[in-house]
């Protein structure tokens, strides 16, 4: 009872409470990082190692298995697959769930430098690691494409200006280049030329590099000074290439244009990007993991005029993706309806108790719980996404009751006569127990979902820390602010049975009566309210198994990612014609407004997809029916292709992470199929 009559004696030092409370809590959202979904650390790393023109057992043998022995040492690791192919090995590694994946990361790259020395010393670079994110796409695609600069050039410009400019904004972790590689020049030897000189590998490595020397020409000095030549004799174009001696033959000097074709080119040719049906340069732009997404894409797009400056007139710099749009979106929906709720629960409360003081009360209780809990989700680690809003509007039911049941209890103390602060004392000290034991209910209803393991806990862990604390920041407000401002600005009122006669009271009093009149109904056949109730049970078993099951509600988003995956055997040339078919067969869909994708580098029978459909607002069709629509597309595009269900495992089509549609082009002897599904995560 002191507790309650510490917060009821002293307003101001309550009031200094709540007001600190709400400063907190606006501080903290502020902080507080956006993002579709919670930040989630999944237990998976990824090990890439390339070895150009090793084959697949090559792969395996000399890069894959010293590195399976050196990763297979980690503590931790559930299951490891690897996979290897033409010039490149996949090393999966999935640890248990409870594995700090910052932890697990070290042991990894130690895991990889203990294994350095037992791998071939051709490797172009060191095996790399990569962990997997579910949040982890990127935030906003830009192209580069223009019809006089090459891929190599445009390449060139991306990866050492423009990424290296977007790396410095502020929320900005990764910037990836695809769609081609650095400028270089390719020498294709003719082995026919070869053998007809008498030349053989060796010479013509051997030419190339003393012809190539990256060191000083030598100094020129005086009894004074003494300056360095700065040139050497690096070539850097084809033409530089051509007149270089590699042996001699009955005299005759034999260079290396006479046995090879000598071009300006990139160092990769197995690497292809298009947006639009145009050959394109991608930046993939991901964001930090506590950036805030909105504010990074916000960020991007004010520094887009500066980084126009910087590219050439011939060159087109464009937007291909941008995920903020629809996160935007989905946030502004839920924030709205928690404000809607937050009001609509205000006005009922307003409805029943007829009197703007009292509604003041809840309405001053709720926003103060709610807002609160903004500066605990900050304090946790948490972000704002559909999951925590989500928690914070089903909270808003759980606030008010607390607020709700102290005063009305009040109330009641005076409508009896008794004075404010008398009621607010004695009313609080009666129902304080009861709303204690309601809010620790409520907190134990969400305990399973703080103690679930596995990748749905961590999702909605979120969720369950979010809800809670708003019912215990609700429950210490009902306890001193709600009979605090009871106190001081409620007074002593008549019975309601007067006010009941009039207006809105009547309607109450007909509730009353037609429950009163249901309940002795009710009473006289148990029987039968028995049978109800069975039957009620099983139609709700009923309709727990027949409702469809899914770990999040398909929702629109607007952008598709898509992944092909084609036999080991298929060229690159071939590979790219396949990507340049569904571009186009995707482009032609009405609801499709761009699509980007890139195929190539490490690995060449594989390639990728960004799709962004037109707004919702411009297209009757949803995301579902969009890929719906699209596999029926895809299973007329050649005649020497036939189309099936299924295809588990394969690369995918997926909207907002659910629903997905693999694509899969096996190619045999006799001509090629593709095989185009849909499956759940």
């Amino acid at each position: 009872m002191k507790f309650f009559a510490l917060f009821i004696h002293r307003p101001v030092a309550t009031i200094l409470i709540s007001v600190a409370i709400t400063l907190c809590g606006i501080l903290g959202f502020r902080l507080l990082p956006v993002a579709p979904l919670p930040q989630v650390d999944f237990p998976v790393i990824m090990v890439s190692a390339s070895l150009p023109g090793a084959s697949p057992e090559t792969m395996a043998s000399s890069v894959a298995t010293p590195l399976e022995r050196s990763l297979g040492r980690i503590a931790g690791v559930n299951e490891m697959t690897s996979s290897s192919s033409l010039g490149s090995t996949r090393i999966i590694l999935e640890f248990k769930f409870d594995r700090d994946i910052n932890g697990a990361a070290r042991d990894v790259q130690a895991a990889i430098n203990a294994a350095q020395s037992l791998l071939p010393s051709g490797m172009p670079s060191r095996p790399t690691y990569r962990k997997a994110n579910p949040s982890d796409a990127p935030i906003m695609i830009l192209t580069l494409t223009s019809n006089t600069y090459s891929q190599g050039e445009l390449y060139d410009f991306a990866s050492t200006q423009l990424a290296q400019t977007i790396a410095q904004i502020d929320g900005v972790g990764d910037v990836d280049v695809g769609g081609s590689s650095l400028p270089a020049v390719r020498v294709g030897l003719n082995p026919q030329a070869l053998f007809n000189q008498g030349v053989s590998l060796d010479d013509v490595r051997s030419a190339i590099d003393n012809a190539n020397v990256r060191k000083p020409q030598g100094a020129i000095e005086n009894d004074t000074h003494r300056w360095q030549v700065q040139t050497n004799d690096e070539l850097k174009t084809a033409a530089e290439y051509q007149p270089i001696i590699i042996h001699y033959n009955n005299g005759a000097a034999v260079r290396l244009g006479d046995v090879a074709s000598i071009t300006d080119s990139v160092q990769d040719v197995r690497n292809a990007g298009m947006t639009n049906a145009k050959p394109a340069i991608l930046l993939m732009i991901r964001k930090l993991p506590e950036a805030n997404i909105i504010q990074t894409v916000d960020s991007i797009r004010a520094k887009l005029p500066e980084l126009q400056t910087l590219v050439p007139a011939a060159i087109d710099l464009q937007i291909a993706q941008d995920r903020s749009p629809t996160i935007r979106a989905s946030l502004e929906e839920v924030e709205q309806t928690l404000i809607i709720s937050v009001a609509l629960v205000i006005l009922v409360v307003f409805v029943f108790l007829r009197s703007g003081r009292a509604t003041l009360i809840p309405a001053v209780a709720v926003p103060v719980s709610l807002i609160g809990t903004f500066a605990a989700m900050y304090l946790c680690g948490f972000s704002l996404n559909n999951l925590s809003l989500m928690a914070l509007t089903i909270a808003t039911g759980f606030v008010v009751d607390d607020a709700i049941v102290v005063l009305e209890n009040i109330a009641r103390h005076l409508e009896a006569g008794m004075k404010p602060l008398q009621a607010a004392l004695q009313g609080t000290r009666e129902v304080g127990f009861t709303v204690l034991s309601m809010s620790l209910s409520l907190v134990a209803v969400f305990l399973p979902l703080l103690l679930m393991g596995g990748l749905p806990g961590r999702l909605l862990r979120e969720f369950a820390v979010t809800l809670s604390v708003a019912i215990g920041i609700s429950l210490l407000v009902s306890l001193t602010l709600t009979p605090m401002m009871c106190g001081w600005m409620l007074k002593s009122s008549a019975p309601r049975e007067q006010s009941r006669k009039r207006g809105f009271g009547r309607v109450l009093v007909a509730l009353q009566q037609s429950y009163g009149t249901s309940l002795k109904w009710v009473l006289r056949h148990t029987r039968l309210v028995g049978v109800v109730l069975l039957g009620t049970i099983a139609l709700n078993i009923w309709l727990y198994i027949s409702i469809p099951k899914t770990f999040f509600p398909e929702q629109d988003t607007g952008v598709l990612m898509g992944g092909i995956q084609a036999d080991q055997s298929i060229s690159f040339q071939a590979m790219r014609g396949k990507l340049q078919d569904f571009m186009k067969i995707i482009r032609d869909d009405p609801a499709v407004n761009n699509v980007t994708g890139f195929t190539g580098g490490s690995r060449v029978n594989s390639g990728m997809m960004f799709i962004t459909l037109k707004p919702r607002d411009e297209r009757r069709e949803t995301a579902q029916q969009v890929i719906d629509r699209l596999r029926v597309a895809l299973s007329k595009r050649t005649r020497c292709e036939s189309v099936s269900d299924g295809g588990a495992g394969h690369p995918r089509w997926r909207t907002a992470g659910q629903r997905q549609l693999s694509i899969h082009i096996t190619v045999r002897r006799s001509g090629c199929a593709a095989r185009v599904g849909t499956e759940d995560p």
